[in-house]
Parts: C-alpha cells; sequence; structure tokens
C-alpha cells in the first residue's frame, strides 16, 4: 500500500492550523465573553469589600492602606467566574480578552 495517492491529495490543501506565537496572532478567534486576564483599576476602587465576599476562590484579600480598604488578587488562584467584575459597583475590576497569561515566578500573579 502506497502513501503517494493520500500524500498527493493533501499536499496542496489550505492548512488547518494557524502560526499562531509568530506570525497569525490576529487570527485567533476568541468568543463573546471570554474571560482572559483580570484587570485592576485602583484609582476607581472605593475598598467596598464585595468582590472579596462574591469571590468563591479566595483570590481577593483586603488590605489597608493611606487610601483605606483595598484588594488584592493572587491571579494564581483565580478561575475566572467574572464574579467579582459583576459585584463591583465602579467597574474597578474587569477581565479582558487577553489569553497569554505566564508568568515565571509568583510575585508577578499577585495584583495590589
Amino acid at each position: 500500500m502506497s502513501i503517494t495517492p493520500l500524500l498527493l491529495k493533501h499536499i496542496f490543501k489550505k492548512r488547518a492550523t494557524i502560526l499562531y506565537p509568530f506570525k497569525e496572532r490576529e487570527k485567533v478567534h476568541l468568543p463573546e465573553g471570554f474571560r482572559g486576564e483580570l484587570r485592576f483599576f485602583r484609582e476607581k476602587c472605593i475598598g467596598c469589600g464585595l468582590c472579596f465576599r462574591a469571590c468563591p476562590s479566595e483570590t481577593i484579600e483586603m488590605s489597608v492602606d493611606e487610601k483605606g480598604k483595598r484588594p488584592i488578587f493572587y491571579l494564581d488562584r483565580c478561575t475566572r467566574c467574572q464574579q467579582c467584575e459583576e459585584v463591583c459597583p465602579t467597574k474597578a475590576i474587569e477581565l479582558t480578552q487577553n489569553f497569554e497569561t505566564v508568568y515565571f515566578d509568583r510575585k508577578s500573579t499577585i495584583i495590589k
């Protein structure tokens, strides 16, 4: 049994995969409502603690600083459930479309 006919059948077809990290980054399809990396706007935060109470994975801790109570996010625990974003009254938390969340040490997974 020869593979030549099968090879000739498929050799000139369009490829099914994309060359993601190097060339075709813009062709990555993200569905509507995709929950990617968490972004926190500290200047909008009023320190109400609703995000802390809503988080099921204990990603958020509340700390006290010169401006009052503020959340600290430990992204290595985050399940991207979006509950913190939904309960935030000032929209200080949002989940972006960025899916490239690679960290080389645990300190870079903390958002203060």
